[in-house]
């Protein structure tokens, strides 16, 4: 009869100890309850904060070219002059100059990186991939006044003695290619600018094609290998779709970076305010411009216009980007359809 009270006894108390340790926990989880809200909003003010930043840069472009926008409006993207000594300013020069010279990057620029990246993946011994892989790390690493030097006393000479009047004896005669290879071989101009953006860029295009056609499971490769698929077969049938977004994204990343170079282009680019069809002539580029002449600009006009060209700057690489992210969305969205 007395075992059963001692039974529960036994039960209430057992019941006590596994209660406690909750009790116990219980400050400690109420004292910890506010760090993840506090986490969250620090995460969200991190995550404003690049607006604010963006935000911020466009309303002072916008207000540093008040001037020239009232005075110019939309003419002043398709205006050639460029006098300062008369006030006279237009953005169609600077701007040519960089959609030409990125052109020209990406025209060579995207190949090469492809077979680069093909070769570290695909075709390379084990012995020649770390090294391969260090010296394009090396590459990107370089700064940009290094490569416009390099140009300037190495490249331009080059250029000027066996690459030019090479272009313009085979193909200024074609027409209307041939215009723009005409005129005298200078060694600086936008075909220089555009061959010193192709490597600057190619490391970093090179980079994430190599680290994009890794993530490509190697039992899709084999599989082919397998039924007989050539090399040229399993990268333009396996690798290039499976990775096509990820190649897109590289590209992209590249097209990014040779709009808005500065130093590089300044050294040889020949920052010539002149309009001409030729790539081998001096042209400019935006960021050339606001480099050279930031610091001499005199006069309220003058420092309004290349607030302006900045702001034009700002919009290209902004309208890049989004079109980059719309291509991206639809390929993923083409993939996700087809699985």
């Amino acid at each position: 009869m007395s075992a059963v009270p001692v039974a529960s006894q036994g039960a209430e108390n057992q019941d006590a100890t596994v209660a406690a340790p909750q009790s116990q926990a219980q400050p400690g989880s109420r004292s910890a309850g506010w760090l993840d809200p506090a986490f969250e909003w620090l995460t969200k003010l991190f995550a404003f904060l690049v607006f604010s930043i963006l935000a911020a840069i466009l309303v002072s472009l916008v207000i540093g070219s008040e001037l020239t926008l009232r005075k110019y409006g939309l003419s002043f993207l398709w205006r050639a002059d460029w006098n300062p000594v008369k006030e006279e300013f237009g953005a169609l020069v600077p701007i040519y100059g960089t959609l030409m010279t990125s052109l020209i990057a990406m025209v060579i620029a995207v190949p090469v990186s492809f077979g680069i990246a093909l070769f570290l993946t695909e075709l390379s011994p084990g012995w020649l991939k770390r090294p391969l892989g260090t010296a394009i790390e090396m590459l990107a690493a370089i700064p940009s006044i290094i490569y416009g030097m390099w140009g300037l006393f190495i490249l331009a000479p080059l250029v000027q003695t066996y690459v030019q009047p090479l272009m313009v004896k085979a193909l200024g005669g074609i027409p209307l290619v041939g215009v723009l290879f005409s005129g005298p071989p200078l060694g600086i101009g936008m075909m220089t600018a555009g061959l010193i953006l192709s490597i600057m860029v190619i490391p970093f295009i090179a980079a994430v094609m190599r680290d994009v056609f890794e993530l490509v499971p190697p039992m899709l490769k084999e599989s082919a290998y397998g039924l007989g698929a050539t090399t040229w077969e399993v990268v333009f049938r396996v690798v290039l779709p499976y990775t096509k977004v990820g190649v897109v994204g590289g590209v992209m990343l590249g097209l990014g970076r040779a709009l808005g170079e500065t130093m590089a282009v300044t050294f040889v680019i020949g920052n010539a305010h002149r309009l001409s069809a030729s790539l081998l002539a001096p042209g400019n580029s935006i960021a050339s411009t606001i480099a050279n002449e930031f610091t001499e600009a005199v006069g309220d006009t003058y420092l309004s216009a290349l607030f302006e060209i900045g702001l034009i700057l700002f919009v290209i690489t902004t309208v890049v980007l989004a079109l980059s992210k719309l291509m991206l969305l639809r390929l993923s969205r083409q993939e996700g359809a087809r699985t």
